[in-house]
């Protein structure tokens, strides 16, 4: 089974344990950030090994306007903590926290840097780590479309949490405007069918079984030709990680929490701006 919908539940007592965890695109430092289902996910699920496949700190919007809201500051006190009592943790650092690349090779807080990374399953298979954006064509020859779209994108995260808000009221589920959208319009799934194929043929390329990434924040497992192409999705709406099991089988969880545990924009501390230069990419 490659796709797990688990269900929150407080009152669980036991915790799930697995030999690897990748999450990534937490975008902490946003609105849009689901950071309690997030911090839920983290205090129910360990791993020997926890991969931050980029855009953990949302730098972009930062620079813009600073939101943290406690539940944020939570969220990188639990990651310090596991890896505190003895969780290996690599953070490898994508587009939106560009600026953590300066410290490759380094280590903070016993989390280890690195500018990419490679993970051998139990099954024997070598994946490749990357976050993904160097192989995003509009990241490196349209950069101001790519700022753009992070703009339309908060817009319709923030039209979103209202909708979503009134479907709550009358015991619907949670509903993604920005996914809908992603996975319709023609020229959005040729550039996702763009992204992964040319993340193969490089994982192909470098002699790896396959890849792991982030970035367009859409969840997948699939294998093409004997390359497996593996992103663990987002904690902005999808709310997935990519696991590994102790028989070495690769899965996405998707975790399922309660209407009350996602935030919306209204629910943030109130922004203001960052002084000029107090945060580079």
């Amino acid at each position: 089974m490659h796709d797990a919908r688990i269900a929150a539940d407080p009152s669980a007592a036991t915790t799930r344990r697995y030999r690897a965890i990748w999450i990534s695109d937490l975008h902490l430092g946003t609105a849009g950030c689901q950071a309690l289902p997030l911090l839920d996910f983290l205090q129910s699920h360990e791993s020997d090994t926890l991969y931050l496949v980029g855009d953990i700190v949302d730098g972009w919007q930062l620079k813009r306007r600073w939101q943290w809201p406690q539940a944020h500051n939570d969220v990188v006190q639990n990651i310090l903590r596991k890896a505190a009592r003895g969780t290996r943790v690599v953070y490898i650092p994508g587009n939106h926290d560009a600026f953590a690349r300066d410290y490759v090779d380094l280590q903070f807080g016993g989390i280890d840097v690195q500018y990419e990374a490679e993970h051998t399953t139990l099954q024997g298979k070598r994946l490749w780590i990357t976050h993904g954006d160097l192989f995003d064509g509009v990241m490196h020859y349209a950069r101001w479309l790519a700022y753009l779209g992070d703009r339309l994108y908060q817009s319709a995260l923030l039209a979103n949490a209202w909708f979503n808000r009134a479907r709550a009221r009358m015991g619907l589920e949670y509903w993604s405007l920005s996914q809908f959208l992603k996975h319709k319009v023609k020229d959005a799934a040729a550039f996702i069918t763009a992204f992964e194929e040319a993340l193969m043929q490089e994982a192909h390329r470098r002699g790896f079984d396959g890849v792991v990434c982030g970035h367009i924040h859409k969840a997948e497992i699939r294998e093409i030709d004997g390359i497996l192409y593996c992103n663990d999705g987002d904690w902005v709406e999808s709310l997935t990680a990519l696991v590994e099991h102790w028989d070495g089988r690769l899965e996405i969880v998707h975790w399922v929490g309660t209407p009350a545990l996602r935030a919306t924009p209204s629910l943030e501390s109130a922004p203001y701006a960052l002084p000029e230069g107090a945060l580079h990419e």
